[in-house]
Order: structure tokens, then C-alpha cells, then sequence
């Protein structure tokens, strides 16, 4: 892999009909500058609204991968996607005056050959990374899907598909080295769909730009000559239509004997991009699709951000700690005897987080509260979840080192349970909402396991 961020030397554009919309469009592929990242941008739209190719902004996943930042959307634009990350193109601006990308033969490699023709530059700023350095999995038991990324310096991809169909058959396939393999191997391969869906897709008012070259149309039931008529008609395709004897429509022959597999790798390449970074994991994928992919870079995105977000408070990586006291102090501005959090032990960024605190009688508030009978003060315990709390929503607005977060409001607060010095308090804290620069969470302080508080704090962040 590469290790400094990479654009296109030259501008360079492609033609032609988007697969489900049916609609003209040409897209024009221009150099962006370092950091930039992969954004569409849809000139035929007033004040040429940009739609970053981020995770957040996909809305779609039903028939394709579909962005949207407003009122603009691009719909199925995974194999562009997977063209420019396969070719390990950090930064790229995807002008496009449609809705939907050219279809061309079903693959990425129209794109692939355009940008292959405008040549690459490479630019002295060092790649941004997601390295996965633990686990991260995805399971779908009732569709059979599983997603699962292991840890390795480098990026590989394995894929298995199984359609109980006799034409397709139980496939797999891996992707080893994107320098080697990408560019050959797996960009000409075609996306596909069985006879039966057609007609269906057809009556959803998809794959209006659809033809027998722009997908493998797989057989699986029998159509007499009447109904395979009716059918050429209904989807307004040209000559003759026939079953095929090996399995697919027309006897179209496959380009590699595991196609359909080769595409289904292909297309996880296009929507893993979305995560916004080039990876580095082995990634093993049986039996899915658009919507295990995404949900699986919706996870990855937030190891991502959690990753950025320690790297950015220098934290020295401790077993079972996400921040340790020296980056708290970076992140909140509480100092003794008023900082009641001593670290940072889970953070699923702008979701969940867990803090500990660890109470002992040298605490200032003991001496008064009570002599002869310590017990640390309930609003204290509400203090010291909200400090939890804060770190939490500061890695949702920009600049957080500039903001301060202030309460605003305190509902449904319980004290389950007393607080004694040598006890060790878990925080637990959930995002409830979030709105402009208010923030509403829920909260749980544990001593042992067991509930000592809850409540639900408001806070807005405000600048320093």
C-alpha cells in the first residue's frame, strides 16, 4: 500500500446511462487537493452542491449504494467508489450533471481504464489510516451474513456467496495485493441478478438504464418462448432473448469462472471507501451485501473516529484504557479539587462512553461530608457523570478545545446507594440526542456492580 496520499494528474470524464434511473449523465473525475478526500459534485444542481463520500451520508442501500447531503444525491455509486479506492486515489472531485453514474458493462473497469488514461500524482502528505487493531464484526444470523475484520498491516479481502442457485453455485474469492490483482482481477467484473428478480426490479421502477450488457442476467426458472417475448418487450430489450445453456440469459460468457463473487469483493471495496480512509485489516465477508456492507463501515468509521480522537490527546496506549488522566486533563479544563474523573476505559464515539472514578478518603469533601461517617455527596456523583459525559460530546462539534460544556438541566435524578471511600465508580452514558450545541444523555454510576445513580443531564457547549 502506498504510504503518501495520491490524486489524478489530469482531468478526464465518461459517458453514458445510469442503470436504475435510465437517465443521461457524464462524469468528470478532476484532481482535489491533499486531505480533500472522494466528493461528488452535481453541476446540474444550483450552487453545485458537494456530497462527500462519507458513511454519513449514504441514505440508500436498497438496490445499490445511494449519497445524500441536502437536497443532492448520487445513486449507486459503489462502483465508481470501488475504482478509485482499488487504484488507491485518496483525493478526487467526481463532478457528475445527473443523478446516477454511467452503468457502462456492469464493473468498475470503464472507470478503472479513464483513470488509469489521466495518470496519478502522488502528494507529499503521509496517507490517514484505519488500522484495525482489534476485532470489529458485523452478523446478520437471519440472512446467514456475516462481516468480520482481523487485524493486519495491509488490506486484503475475502469474499464467499452461496445462492443455493445451480449457476452460481457456492463461490469465493481473495483479494491479496491492490497493486497486483485489483486492476486485472476484479475490476471487469460485472455486476449480476437473477431472471426472476427482472421483471420485479423493473416494477419498482428500477434498472430503467438496464441491458444485457450492463449486467449477467443469471437463469433461475424456465421461461417458454412466449414468456421470454413478453418479457424482451416489458424491459425493451434489443434482439433476440434466450435462456442459454449455461445458465445465463443469452449464453453470455463470464469473464472469470467466479464472477458474481469477484463482483459481490468488488462492490465491498466501493462501499468500504465510504469509511473515508484507506484501510489496513484482513477483511472476511460471507454472503453480503449493500446493507451488511455499509452497517459493517458504519462500525469501522467509528473505530476510526475513536482512534482519531485518542491520537489527538497523544494518549499512551495503556491495556483497557481509551484516555488516561494525562489526556483528560488535555480535554477538560477541571483541575483539583474539581476534576472527578480519572480515566476513559470505553468510547463509541457520539453513542456510548465509560469513565471511572476512584473515590478515596483524601478527598477534600469527606472532612464535612460527614465527620466520623464519610459519604460522597450526591451532586458530586452527578458532577463527576457529567465530566463523563462531556468528553463524550466534544469530538462532535469542531474545535472542541475551545468549547466548554455547561449544564443544562438535570431530569429524573435517583440515588440508589450510598458512595464510601475505596469504592471505584463506573459511569455509563448513552447519547440521547443531539441538536445544534445541545445534548441530552442518560447516565448510570455502578460501585461493585451495583446501581448507585442514575439520571438524564442536559448540556450545551458554549466557546471558551
Amino acid at each position: 500500500m502506498i504510504a503518501n496520499q495520491r490524486t489524478i494528474k489530469w482531468k478526464t470524464h465518461f459517458s453514458g446511462i445510469g442503470l436504475h434511473t435510465g437517465n443521461k449523465s457524464t462524469i468528470t473525475f478532476l484532481p482535489s487537493a491533499p486531505n480533500s478526500g472522494i466528493r461528488f459534485i452535481r453541476t446540474d444542481l444550483p450552487n453545485r452542491p458537494v456530497i462527500p463520500a462519507l458513511i454519513e451520508y449514504v441514505v440508500d442501500i436498497s438496490r445499490g449504494t445511494t449519497l445524500k447531503n441536502g437536497n443532492a444525491e448520487v445513486h449507486t455509486v459503489e462502483h465508481i467508489l470501488a475504482a478509485i479506492a482499488g487504484l488507491q486515489i485518496d483525493n478526487i472531485d467526481i463532478e457528475i450533471n445527473g443523478n446516477e453514474p454511467p452503468v457502462s458493462d456492469g464493473s468498475s473497469k470503464p472507470f478503472v481504464d479513464v483513470l488509469l488514461n489521466a495518470g496519478f500524482e502522488d502528494q507529499n502528505v503521509p496517507r490517514n489510516f484505519l488500522t484495525v487493531d482489534e476485532t470489529v464484526s458485523y452478523k446478520d444470523e437471519s440472512r446467514g451474513v456475516e462481516i468480520v475484520a482481523l487485524p493486519l498491516n495491509d488490506y486484503r479481502v475475502t469474499v464467499m456467496i452461496d445462492f443455493q442457485n445451480p449457476a452460481l453455485g457456492s463461490q469465493h474469492s481473495g483479494l491479496f495485493s491492490l497493486d497486483e490483482e485489483f486492476v486485472r482481477e476484479f475490476a471487469p467484473a460485472r455486476t449480476f441478478c437473477f431472471l426472476k428478480e427482472v421483471e420485479m426490479l423493473k416494477d419498482q421502477g428500477l434498472i430503467k438504464g438496464g441491458t444485457l450488457d450492463s449486467a449477467i442476467v443469471i437463469v433461475d426458472e424456465e421461461l417458454n418462448p412466449i414468456e421470454l417475448e413478453r418479457l424482451r418487450e416489458k424491459l425493451s430489450l434489443q434482439g433476440k432473448v434466450e435462456l442459454g445453456s449455461n445458465g445465463i440469459l443469452n449464453n453470455i460468457e463470464l469473464r472469470f469462472k467466479n464472477e458474481p463473487c469477484r463482483h459481490k469483493l468488488l462492490d465491498i471495496i466501493g462501499d468500504l471507501a465510504l469509511v473515508g480512509v484507506p484501510i489496513k485489516a484482513q477483511i472476511l465477508a460471507a454472503r453480503s451485501g449493500h446493507k451488511a456492507n455499509i452497517e459493517f463501515a458504519k462500525k469501522l468509521r467509528n473505530l476510526y473516529d475513536k482512534q482519531q480522537l485518542t491520537k489527538k490527546y497523544q494518549v499512551i496506549s495503556k491495556a483497557g484504557v481509551i484516555f488516561d488522566i494525562n489526556a483528560i486533563l488535555k480535554i477538560l479544563p477541571h483541575r483539583y479539587p474539581f476534576l472527578l474523573v480519572d480515566k476513559i476505559i470505553e468510547l463509541d464515539v457520539g453513542k456510548r462512553i465509560v469513565g471511572v472514578k476512584n473515590v478515596t478518603q483524601n478527598e477534600p469533601f469527606f472532612q464535612g461530608h460527614f465527620p466520623g461517617h464519610p459519604i460522597m455527596p450526591g451532586v458530586l456523583i452527578i458532577e463527576a457523570m457529567a465530566q463523563v459525559g462531556c468528553i463524550l460530546i466534544l469530538n462532535e462539534v469542531e474545535n472542541p478545545e475551545s468549547k466548554l460544556g455547561y449544564f443544562a438541566g438535570i431530569n429524573n435524578a435517583k440515588f440508589k446507594n450510598p458512595v464510601y471511600p475505596g469504592d471505584q465508580i463506573v459511569f455509563e452514558l448513552w447519547m440521547l440526542s443531539h441538536r445544534l450545541n445541545t445534548f441530552k444523555m442518560h447516565g448510570e454510576a455502578y460501585v461493585d456492580g451495583k446501581l448507585v445513580c442514575e439520571a438524564e443531564l442536559s448540556a450545551v457547549l458554549v466557546n471558551r
